[in-house]
């Protein structure tokens, strides 16, 4: 299918969907530099002994050198008092570690988590990465990958019928979360609805385990169907930790039963032969805190030193208005050897939109060892991640992600937008773009670049009621600055902003409102990388189809590509290339480049099906999951 007819295909089924979705146009928004103020304003601050270094301080970057529960679902909160976990499981503060200790274990080229270490930048370490392949033949009946076939193709494994995980290599052993579409294990047939997360070994591809999260009974509600497991795991030496659909947080062997030992102390698997999962512990959010995620649970947890830190889902019910449980924790952390509760927070609240499927961030900023966690709320949060008290996380700062005026519809017939990007620590800053549910068609879009040593509310603006302008107002839901109401947005003089991309004027015609010159929505997080010439260059795919190459230092963009198809994924740089996968099944792959010639692609290959994932690469292999098959590319 030829460029032009790809814009007029695909996204017209998406765009049907949503009929009656329109697009806002996008201010231009001047590039801006840090506020020097470190002036408070909110109330919610930390304690005066924080300590608040002004030196941006790198972070270390190790990438660079949707059966049945034992209870049904809860019941609606009828309060907003956050549910405790018995006093019994709340578990010692662990020793402060430094980020140091979060370094994957096993191969250097290893890729343990979503984004390779805690600040989530995809930037792998790798040479000799292929920018040409084929992917081959495959039985039409069994769906099965005929070896010997295509180019530059190590090996093929099959997975469900929806895949959205990002793959995990760690310790010889490749992970990726799926549904039961390909039906590996005899007691659950394909046709079996599962959340699965499937391992298989990194050397030639062959099946080793499962792990299976029957759906919920409660239904689509908490557990949507065919959608599966959705986030990545984390790996760590001898264990692996994820969170199920179910909205469970598990930790496994990574070796299964193949090893003919149950390592407990969980010891109630319903099979242990050689290809099921081998459980150690299991928390479950629902039954413990009072969760009530929406759709699924999908986060992507990371772990510094003993603490591993997860996002909830708590959200909205099928009515999309009301949430069930205010009450209940969006940010928790775990003991990641018992799983027993460290500490939690609810403070997106009463303001949860939509869901929370956003994973953390850590990394030392400003000397400040920080999680920084994306609310359903469409705030971002940072807390000290050593540092604690009774059960309750040290806030550090927090920042809204829209402008003030922006609105909540549903439907995403709105300005408002969630955040289901991961935000990603580098160079001492944070970044971060917002978006919506896909299935809430395109829109307008922000990208942020956000200096995290400030402290309290270091939002670019305030909102104020003309009542009373010597004291900002509450946030509200769905619209923090309602102006029939009195109120009006000022410019916050302890702004964190460092560079705000809403849209440029890339072409220089004084206008920036063409579909090129904008950032949409977007579910995707984005990736930066200095190349040969010392350009910090940010990459990021929209929800339009629009990939973006932008000065990750000034946040000025330096070109743009249409795909001609929504993009779900991230962008993978390695080996002075950038690859992005889009709905179409297309791999576009450019020069790393800030030239206006490197917005043509290399090549653009197509996957034979959906990429709603992000390419990974360990130990110079390129992995690429279509909704169907993960991909082992590798140069021959």
């Amino acid at each position: 299918m030829n460029r032009i007819a790809r814009r007029f295909s695909a996204p017209l089924v998406l765009a049907a969907a949503v009929a009656g979705c329109s697009k806002t146009p996008v201010t231009p928004v001047a590039v801006a530099p840090p506020n020097a103020s470190n002036t408070t304003t909110d109330e919610l601050l930390p304690s005066s002994n924080t300590t608040t270094d002004e030196t941006l301080a790198a972070p270390v970057d190790t990438a660079q050198t949707k059966a049945e529960t034992d209870k049904p679902a809860p019941a609606a909160a009828d309060s907003q008092e956050q549910p405790k976990p018995a006093a019994t499981e709340i578990a010692a503060a662990p020793a402060k570690p430094s980020i140091s200790d979060s370094k994957p274990s096993g191969k250097s080229g290893d890729w343990n988590q979503w984004g390779g270490s805690t600040v989530r930048n995809n930037t792998p370490a790798g040479e000799n990465i292929p920018d040409d392949w084929e992917i081959g033949d495959f039985d039409k009946k069994t769906g099965d990958w005929q070896p010997g076939t295509g180019k530059n193709i190590k090996w093929v494994a099959k997975l469900g019928s929806q895949t959205y995980g990002n793959p995990v290599i760690a310790n010889g052993k490749v992970y990726v979360g799926t549904n039961n579409g390909a039906g590996w294990l005899k007691r659950y047939p394909a046709d079996t609805d599962l959340g699965c997360l499937l391992c298989f070994n990194e050397a030639d591809g062959k099946f080793l385990w499962q792990h299976s999260s029957e759906k919920l009974p409660t239904g689509r509600v908490h557990d949507w169907p065919l959608q599966g497991i959705c986030c990545s795991p984390y790996v760590e030496s001898d264990r692996l930790w994820f969170v199920t659909s179910r909205g469970e947080v598990l930790c496994l062997d990574p070796e299964g039963f193949h090893d003919g030992e149950n390592d407990g102390p969980f010891k109630e698997e319903k099979s242990q032969e050689k290809d099921e999962a081998d459980v150690i512990w299991s928390f479950n959010m629902m039954k413990e805190l009072g969760v009530s995620q929406h759709n699924m649970c999908s986060c992507s947890v990371t772990a510094l030193g003993d603490t591993l830190f997860v996002c909830t889902s708590n959200g909205v019910d099928e009515s999309h208005v009301n949430l069930p449980a205010p009450g209940a924790p969006s940010f928790i952390t775990l003991d990641k050897n018992s799983g027993k509760v460290i500490w939690t927070d609810k403070s997106p609240g009463m303001n949860i939109l939509h869901g929370q499927w956003s994973s953390p961030c850590v990394a030392e900023l400003g000397g400040v060892p920080q999680v920084i966690f994306a609310g359903g709320d469409a705030w971002l949060y940072s807390f000290h991640a050593t540092e604690h008290e009774n059960g309750a996380p040290k806030l550090l700062w927090k920042f809204d992600a829209n402008p003030k005026e922006s609105k909540y519809i549903l439907g995403g017939r709105g300005t408002r937008n969630e955040i289901i990007a991961t935000p990603v620590a580098y160079e001492g800053l944070i970044y971060l773009a917002v978006g919506q549910d896909p299935e809430h068609g395109e829109g307008e879009g922000h990208l942020w670049c956000i200096d995290p040593t400030k402290r309290g509310d270091i939002s670019a603006e305030l909102a104020f009621n003309v009542s009373d302008t010597s004291k900002p107002i509450p946030h509200k839901r769905l619209q923090a600055v309602v102006k029939e109401e009195g109120d009006v947005a000022r410019p916050n003089p302890n702004s964190g902003v460092v560079w705000h991309y809403g849209s440029y004027d890339l072409n220089g015609d004084g206008k920036a409102e063409d579909f090129e010159e904008t950032m949409h929505r977007t579910i995707g997080t984005v990736t930066i990388k200095k190349d040969d010439q010392g350009n910090h260059l940010l990459f990021l795919a929209d929800f339009s189809g629009l990939f973006h190459c932008v000065d990750a230092k000034t946040g000025k963009p330096h070109w743009t590509y249409d795909m001609l198809a929504c993009s779900w994924g991230s962008a993978l740089v390695v080996d002075g290339k950038v690859y992005i996968g889009d709905e179409d099944g297309d791999v576009a792959i450019f020069r790393l480049s800030p030239e206006k010639s490197a917005a043509e692609p290399l090549n653009e290959i197509s996957m034979g099906n959906s990429v709603l994932s992000s390419a990974v690469v360990a130990n110079n292999v390129l992995f690429i999951a279509n909704r169907t098959h993960l991909f082992a590319i590798e140069e021959k």
